[in-house]
């Protein structure tokens, strides 16, 4: 017994103390780790849906991938034993080879332009005979060729060569024009510029919308033009 108090009330108060300490920490131990649990529960599903479906995108993309090189492996003779590499780089010298075919091909093919157009050039003066080069490219029409044999016929040149190549309803006309001769240059500009213009006409027609049927078209030739003016 302590001086004053009575030895039960002592161990009584020390009772109490140690009851209410220890009901705290046993709160505190039975609702932190509960609350840190629902955490892991809700994170650890979606970290494990996500890295799932990354692999499943990356196998995808890895598939994908193998496909492509069976392909090429199936178009390129003697390539199945290649890695993937070599296998490209086999690939890169096989499609210049094809590029630099096809170029020196098309410089001798007369293919039509995606675009409507008319050139005219001159292959040779000097004083004496000179020829044109003349081209028409624009979309076919079933009376294209005669609107064009009609303009080249008002034409006071002789015409010596004639080309035709069509692709998709696209249509090029090339002709050689010849003359006995002309003067100066300017005179040799001016059968150029004219020329020109015919070609030009017909293109402009090609462009036009149908006319009415038994309706004949006019044709004006820009040298007739030229000597009917004083």
């Amino acid at each position: 017994m302590m001086r004053g108090i009575p030895e039960g009330a002592v161990h009584g108060g020390l009772a109490a103390q140690a009851a209410l300490v220890f009901e705290r920490e046993r709160k505190e131990r039975g609702t932190r780790p509960e609350r840190v649990g629902k955490n892991r529960l809700g994170a650890e599903p979606r970290a494990a849906m996500a890295l799932k479906s990354h692999s499943e995108a990356e196998r995808r993309r890895r598939e994908r991938i193998n496909a492509h090189l069976s392909t090429l492996r199936s178009l390129i003779p003697g390539t199945c034993k290649m890695d993937k590499a070599a296998l490209l780089t086999e690939v890169i010298g096989r499609i210049k080879e094809l590029r630099t075919s096809t170029t020196e091909i098309s410089q001798g093919v007369n293919v039509p332009a995606d675009a409507d157009e008319v050139k005219v050039e001159v292959n040779g003066h000097g004083g004496g005979p000179f020829s044109l080069r003349a081209s028409i490219c624009c979309a076919d029409r079933p009376d294209l060729l005669a609107d064009l044999r009609q303009t080249l016929l008002s034409l006071p040149l002789r015409t010596v060569k004639a080309e035709i190549s069509t692709v998709g309803g696209r249509v090029k006309n090339e002709v050689v024009l010849t003359c006995d001769g002309c003067e100066d240059d300017s005179e040799c500009s001016v059968f150029t510029n004219n020329v020109h213009q015919a070609l030009k006409s017909v293109l402009e027609r090609a462009a036009a919308p149908p006319e009415f049927p038994g309706k004949r078209r006019r044709i004006s030739s820009p040298f007739h033009a030229m000597s009917s003016s004083p």
